[in-house]
């Protein structure tokens, strides 16, 4: 057959590990024998054992050809598609291009909770170049229509772009590592050799003083979780939102953060989807998630608008809304707007501590005031002085210690105390999610 598939040991973990065989028909599904790849997923299904998919085929890659042998055509149809689907909410599902990927075989990497492709060797796309030729009169090679920078970039439906499959292989151990192997456990504890109650001064500084200057979240997300602990997914997507998987006092955790050197770190719609399927991951699988923020608001303008992001951020607030993992916000600086309200779900503990640097409301003073105040701007003799004006007359009243004296905001922090309250934080989290095991009400969707 063109397909093989077996156990294996990862870290000591046993997992399905299934290939296609490109030198058999391509790998194609009409060139199998038997069903294999269906009792592949059906064997990780029964077992709850994580799956990597190494997918290096098509789906009825062959179907023309075998219209010769069969003497008839077919509807198309995919038998066992409802593993896969139960396998999204059951277990750690890995899909992997190692080469070129089409039709069912694309699917089969897109139905997964983590998917990778090398770059130069491998590509994903509905149909190949010989098709879209002929289907739609496009005229591409394999790179230009479906390689790295496409779907790592562009698409969304590549997480991580590996540089060789060595590389390839290595992101999915690093995957693979914080996750539990079903969702009848908890994920795994592990012996990080960090100390708990690391204060870091860094982070004294690390937020600029004047407002709209950028400054590096990942180094605050690496300064506050435990060292070298930081797995980066979709670093190339949805880039104002930063998404990984990471450690603190040793427990898996997940962790988002607004970049402000993306866009100001405003929700596009790219970014909305990414929170969506991080989110949903979290929760399917028992990871306390920690969410750094600096958000002042969503993208707007005409692109923002004509790329849906108020559907797609509703969408993003609405995982947050139904997730049921414990969660923690840490507000470092901007919280504005409905998109700032989807920094937790306020009808819940909501569970954050802000640093001084904190600044929130629903718009900012600096564009809010044109808004709230138009009518008193624009009948003034000198609109601008009047503008200034009401900017200062409201500056004082900014201060997050004015929001935490009529109790908006529950804790205002030293940034330094950061690490040590997550992480005791986590082991009160992880008592609480144990007690959570087993699938959730609504399964997760690619």
């Amino acid at each position: 057959s063109n397909f093989v598939f077996g156990t294996a040991r990862i870290d000591g973990r046993k997992v399905v590990v299934a290939g296609d065989d490109f030198t058999v028909r391509g790998g194609a599904q009409d060139g199998a024998v038997g069903n294999k790849m269906g009792y592949s997923e059906t064997f990780a299904l029964e077992m709850q054992l994580p799956i990597l998919r190494l997918v290096d085929g098509t789906g009825g890659g062959g179907s023309v050809k075998t219209l010769e042998k069969l003497r008839h055509t077919y509807v198309p149809a995919i038998p066992g598609l409802e593993t896969s689907v139960e396998l999204m909410s059951l277990v750690p599902v890995v899909g992997a291009a190692m080469g070129s990927v089409a039709g069912l075989g694309a699917m089969r990497v897109a139905a997964s909770h983590f998917r990778v492709m090398v770059a130069g060797s491998s590509q994903v796309f509905v149909a190949g170049p010989p098709v879209v030729a002929r289907g739609v009169g496009e005229q591409v090679d394999k790179e230009e229509l479906g390689g790295a920078h496409i779907h790592g970039e562009l698409s969304g439906l590549i997480d991580n772009v590996a540089a060789s499959e060595s590389e390839a292989l290595a992101f999915i151990r690093a995957f693979l590592s914080y996750l539990p192997s079903n969702v009848y456990e908890m994920p795994p504890l592990y012996d990080s050799g960090d100390n708990d109650d690391r204060r870091e001064e860094e982070l004294l500084s690390i937020i600029p003083r004047r407002r709209r200057e950028a400054f590096d979240v990942r180094r605050v997300v690496e300064l506050v979780v435990d060292r070298e602990s930081f797995f980066e997914i979709g670093p190339m997507q949805g880039r104002p939102l930063v998404t990984g998987l990471a450690l603190l006092a040793g427990h898996p955790v997940g962790v988002m953060a607004n970049d402000p050197r993306q866009g100001g770190g405003g929700l596009d719609g790219p970014a909305s989807d990414k929170m969506v399927r991080f989110v949903d991951l979290c929760d399917t699988f028992h990871l306390p998630l920690v969410y750094f923020v600096d958000l002042p608001g969503f993208l707007i303008g005409r692109m923002a608008e004509r790329t849906g992001t108020v559907l797609r951020g509703t969408r993003a607030l609405f995982s947050v809304y139904q997730a049921r993992v414990p969660t923690c916000s840490i507000l470092m600086r901007r919280v504005f707007g409905v998109a700032g309200a989807g920094h937790g779900n306020a009808d819940r503990l909501n569970l954050r501590y802000a640093w001084p640097s904190g600044d929130w409301g629903s718009l900012p003073i600096e564009g809010g005031v044109m808004a709230a105040y138009k009518r008193d701007i624009e009948s003034s003799p000198d609109p601008e002085k009047r503008r200034q004006e009401i900017e200062e007359m409201l500056e004082h009243l900014r201060s997050p210690l004015r929001t935490a004296e009529a109790f908006g905001i529950e804790e205002i922090i030293d940034p330094r105390a950061t690490r040590p309250l997550l992480c005791d934080w986590v082991r009160e989290a992880y008592r609480v999610e144990s007690t959570r095991l087993g699938k959730r009400a609504r399964g997760m969707r690619p």
